[in-house]
């Protein structure tokens, strides 16, 4: 299958630093082609890829100061795909893009869909849903629909990672460990008073946005004056099986409507247990007794960090295997991609293969 992934341009494929979307848009082109199809990314040129690379721009805009406008780079990306669909140069197109991508694209004949990587919550995307409501699209988890019941759901496809980014290491376990970003929605700071009042030391693994500086210099680092507390700040790919392997559980103590949470399969990845709050995507990616304990507050967070020497971690590496592989991600992708060149026209509302 000829196959156009449009990603965002704000960080490279796979990013260089930080960027959830980029990265699942990688390990899904790499494992497109590996199965046979004919992939172009439409990405930043710095990115690296093994399908075709078509770039609109040469740096991620992230690293790039002179860019100052990225919607005006965004839109011509948008006329660049429209034109080679005019060639009649793809099957179907897969974008990464929210919405952008719904207007232009529902006036042309080739199939398409797009990803929903990030929160429908907010009020501004009802009218967005309500006007483009029989555009497919594929949401992350059953829980990321909630607030927009009246867009075209034809699937939900969890994350993967490739089965072997992330192994298992045998290391002594003494910590509790957080993953990811620094900002109020993370919830650092019940982290570390959940850490605190268990007594077991906390190590920190995590960036600070431009955008929360603020936050950190006036929350979180106050708190981050105690013996047991360890900032150690953002780690790559090839960090974490060490420390992830190294940590008691996962504290995931988030207060936002969490469309997926990668840091959660990277865990499971590497047989470490999951102690997340019950928000969004949480109980779907969570099983349980048998990946980690799914909380209300800090006071059950406490009570769950004295189970979690009952989690099998053997077990925990085997739902990761079962449930989160970017093969069995692939495969789902394909099969969507399939449904909608079947049945362009009629935007068939599919069961969730989720549920």
């Amino acid at each position: 299958m000829r196959i156009a992934q449009i990603a965002p341009l704000t960080e490279a494929v796979p990013p260089k630093l930080y960027g959830g979307t980029e990265r699942v848009v990688h390990w899904l082109t790499e494992e497109l082609v590996a199965l046979g199809n004919d992939v172009t990314l439409f990405a930043s040129g710095d990115s690296k890829t093994s399908a075709k690379l078509d770039a609109t721009w040469p740096k991620a805009l992230r690293l790039d100061g002179s860019v100052r406008d990225p919607f005006a780079l965004h839109l011509v990306m948008l006329e660049r795909v429209r034109q080679k669909c005019d060639n009649e140069e793809f099957d179907f197109l897969h974008f990464h893009l929210d919405y952008y991508p719904f207007s232009l694209f529902s006036r042309q004949p080739t199939p398409f869909v797009t990803t929903l990587h990030g929160r429908l919550d907010l009020p501004e995307h009802q009218p967005v849903f309500t006007t483009f409501s029989s555009i497919p699209v594929i949401s992350i988890s059953n829980a990321q629909r909630r607030p927009v019941p009246q867009a075209n759901f034809i699937r939900t496809i969890y994350h993967g990672l490739p089965e072997k980014l992330l192994m298992p290491r045998p290391m002594t376990r003494s910590y509790l460990a957080v993953l990811g970003r620094i900002a109020p929605e993370k919830g650092v700071d019940r982290a570390i008073r959940i850490a605190i009042r268990c007594g077991i030391p906390l190590k920190i693994a995590a960036k600070i946005d431009r955008a929360d500086q603020e936050y950190y210099d006036e929350v979180i680092r106050p708190l981050m004056d105690h013996p047991l507390i360890e900032y150690i700040g953002e780690i790559g790919d090839h960090e974490k099986s060490d420390f992830l392997s190294g940590a008691i559980g996962l504290l995931v103590p988030i207060d936002w409507p969490e469309p997926f949470g990668l840091v959660m399969i990277e865990a499971m990845a590497c047989g470490t247990p999951v102690i997340a709050y019950n928000r969004g995507s949480v109980a779907e990616i969570v099983e349980e007794d048998l990946t980690g304990f799914i909380v209300e507050d800090e006071i059950s967070a406490v009570a769950a960090i004295g189970r979690l020497a009952q989690i099998d971690r053997d077990a925990v590496r085997r739902q990761f295997e079962a449930r989160f592989t970017v093969h069995r991600m692939a495969l789902d992708y394909l099969a969507a991609y399939r449904s909608l060149l079947e049945a362009p026209e009629s935007r068939i509302k599919l069961v969730s293969s989720a549920e």
